[in-house]
């Protein structure tokens, strides 16, 4: 998280699932960039990626994000 790439897209499928095309969209990177922070947030346990066909699909995985603020409020 400690990425502004990545924030603005926890923040973006936040909202909605979005296809690694839709969170691309905002930004002036490549697609092979844009996977590689999917990637990032997957390993941390921030998002789900599922398949339809050929299109992948993030969607935000809350009880990461619970764990995740658990753990900030500690050093609050």
């Amino acid at each position: 998280m400690a990425d502004p790439t990545r924030r603005e897209k926890v923040h973006l499928i936040a909202s909605n699932d979005r296809t690694v095309s839709e969170l691309a969209a905002p930004f002036d990177m490549s697609l092979a960039a844009i996977s590689k922070h999917i990637k990032v947030l997957e390993r941390a346990g921030l998002l789900n990626k599922t398949t339809k066909g050929r299109t992948n699909i993030s969607r935000l995985n809350p009880d990461s994000l619970s764990s995740a603020i658990e753990w900030l409020r500690f050093y609050e």
